[in-house]
């Protein structure tokens, strides 16, 4: 074991700029040593793991607190430290939380919301058809079915869903926006989901969010009004920002790498598994976030690190370790072992994790059953990516058929 906190000079992170899904060849080099010292953008120093023993580590591990970043200067990648709610908490407090959402996300909830998921798909993708190629999936598909799905889950009003998803975008942002402009979203789309809460009390529904209004009025030491608020405004940022980039971002890889397409066409059964895969397979985030602090000396990697030092998870690092994964930095769309991490691990694990593979796996479905000829309509050079977010993503996927 070897103590370097002191001695070793940070890398600058994250190593470059995301470019596309690529994951930078240094994350191959870097799973061969033990933990290695970085300074992101903002913030103080911290380790960056990258092995998944030692990812699943740090997100698993009681002994690295979420918690213990609140009043910290925190590694980050915006100017801002903003408030992340239940994201910043450790049980019990967590967990509290936690409990009053987790009943809506269970696999026997998300499965009475696969047949109307469906019949969105198949709206939505009527509409891609008609429009004529080329046509956006990301318009016409990638981005409204998710946002309908956590509407109808949530209860709160689709119409709105040009100015939430909008505002929605200061929750994964780090440069896309300016700090000033950043905070007006999430103030915004606070205030926009305490006039829901004051609606519901007043003409509650059968929705999560009358659930959660009713939770805080019959017990108010469960959950605070602010709490209740900011709660519900992250379950819907959540609940449909990560699934609108990852939705065109399998069907890029399905398309652009050969063959894969053509396999899940002829081997439609294949889709439950080959979402698994694609979720290991493709470096949704663009860089870490979310640090543990260690609190109290823990040896991880065969470092030793100390109470008090901040630890940053590279997810898409440590799906490619091929400790774990048999010939990792190839995409296999039947591999049956599949321990990948896209969903997080630990009490941080995705709440909605059930629900996105629904959405996916029914968005992949659908597109292989009614376009089963889709290609890009665009040379991959000519497609815009996404840039100053958390997430990698596609500005807009033009296809044909």
């Amino acid at each position: 074991m070897t103590d370097t906190s002191q001695a070793t000079i940070p890398q600058r992170y994250p190593f470059n700029a995301p470019v596309r899904l690529d994951l930078d060849a240094r994350y191959a080099e870097l799973r061969e040593q033990p933990l290695v010292r970085v300074q992101l953008p903002y913030g103080e120093p911290a380790w960056l793991a990258t092995r998944h023993a030692d990812v699943k580590t740090v997100l698993g591990d009681p002994r690295f607190s979420r918690a213990a970043s609140v009043g910290r200067d925190e590694p980050r990648n915006t100017p801002r430290q903003q408030e992340t709610g239940i994201l910043s908490m450790d049980p019990p407090e967590h967990t509290r939380l936690r409990r009053l959402v987790a009943k809506a996300f269970t696999a026997r909830r998300v499965e009475e919301l696969r047949p109307r998921t469906r019949a969105v798909a198949d709206e939505l993708v009527d509409g891609l058809l008609a429009a004529g190629p080329p046509a956006d999936l990301v318009a016409h598909l990638a981005t409204p079915l998710p946002i309908r799905v956590i509407c109808d889950l949530l209860g709160v009003p689709v119409s709105d869903q040009d100015r939430f998803h909008t505002w929605s975008e200061a929750i994964v942002s780090t440069t896309s926006l300016e700090p000033e402009l950043a905070q007006q979203y999430v103030d915004n789309l606070l205030a926009y989901m305490g006039g829901l809460v004051a609606r519901r009390r007043v003409e509650p529904t059968d929705d999560l969010l009358s659930a959660m209004v009713r939770a805080r009025d019959d017990n108010a030491d469960r959950l605070t009004e602010e709490e209740l608020v900011t709660l519900a405004a992250g379950l819907l940022a959540a609940g449909h920002e990560t699934t609108v980039t990852q939705i065109p971002n399998m069907v890029y890889v399905l398309l652009t790498t050969p063959g894969a397409w053509d396999t899940l066409r002829d081997r439609p059964e294949l889709v439950p598994v080959a979402v698994e895969e694609l979720m290991r397979f493709i470096p949704l985030g663009a860089t870490a976030a979310f640090p543990r602090y260690a609190t109290e000396d823990v040896e991880l990697g065969g470092v030793l690190v100390r109470a008090g030092e901040p630890v940053v998870v590279n997810i898409a690092a440590a799906n490619r370790d091929d400790a774990v994964f048999a010939d990792a930095d190839r995409l296999d769309l039947t591999r049956q072992v599949n321990p990948h991490l896209g969903f997080g691990h630990g009490v941080h694990h995705c709440v909605g994790a059930q629900l996105a593979r629904m959405e996916l796996r029914v968005v992949l479905e659908t597109l292989l059953d009614r376009a089963p000829g889709l290609r890009l309509a665009v040379p991959v050079e000519e497609l815009t990516w996404k840039s100053g977010l958390l997430v990698r993503g596609l500005v807009a996927m033009p296809v044909a058929w």
